[in-house]
């Protein structure tokens, strides 16, 4: 009788337990995320910060981030036709990387690339033989002026640097106008106006993919802003 008592007590105890803990169990459940997926979906990214709308601002210089992003898938497919796969990655990064900041942007760096050595594979050993040197082929007077030995004109990151001070040093004597930099960056005569339509040319057809692949970018021959 005393074993059958202390059962009944046991159980009562368990299913006393179970009726305090199930509303702490109900409140649970209704707060947990698996239950209110509503919740997720109302979460909306925070607005930017005053800091953040500044940095976007410095980055940009009046061509949106969104509008340099949307170039590069074009650019890297105009690489990789001439070079690896990994290799037209990294040519396209720089693009887009050295130009952060400039009026310039990731395609204006792609058509010199291609006009320079888009016949070499985009070779970081291509060398002219006036002595240019690297994918964006920079004279050796060029690659002083900007703080580099000739020979780091192999290095794609220092070439692309040196390439982007160069054609904004070219856009202030050009004062502002995009394609006659672009003109003066291989030099002036005959050569250099065959240079401009072998550019014009090459953005022809990246204007061409870009549309094919639904994108908006302004492919701009107007004056460039040299100022925020």
């Amino acid at each position: 009788m005393k074993n059958s008592c202390i059962t009944i007590s046991i159980h009562h105890l368990i299913a006393l337990l179970i009726l305090v803990s199930l509303p702490l169990l109900i409140v649970a459940c209704s707060n947990s995320r698996w239950y209110a997926p509503e919740e997720t979906a109302s979460v909306k990214e925070a607005p930017e910060t005053h800091l953040e709308q500044e940095i976007r601002s410095v980055m940009e210089k009046g061509v949106s981030l969104e509008e340099r992003k949307r170039q590069l898938p074009v650019i890297e497919a105009a690489f990789a036709r001439l070079t690896t796969p990994e290799r037209a990655r990294n040519l396209a990064a720089l693009c887009y990387i050295k130009t952060l900041g400039t009026p310039l942007t990731p395609l204006d760096m792609a058509e010199i690339a291609l006009a320079e050595t888009g016949g070499h594979a985009l070779s970081s050993r291509a060398t002219s033989p006036k002595g240019a040197a690297g994918v964006w082929q920079l004279m050796p007077s060029q690659a002083r002026s900007h703080g580099y030995d000739p020979g780091e004109m192999r290095d794609d990151e220092k070439c692309a640097e040196a390439a982007v001070r160069t054609l904004l040093s070219k856009l202030e004597v050009a004062d502002g106008k995009l394609d006659l930099a672009k003109k003066y960056y291989c030099g002036i005569g005959p050569q250099a106006d065959a240079y401009l339509r072998k550019i014009r040319r090459i953005r022809k057809e990246l204007q061409a993919a870009l549309n094919a692949a639904g994108a908006t970018v302004a492919m701009r021959t107007d004056d460039v802003s040299l100022t925020r």
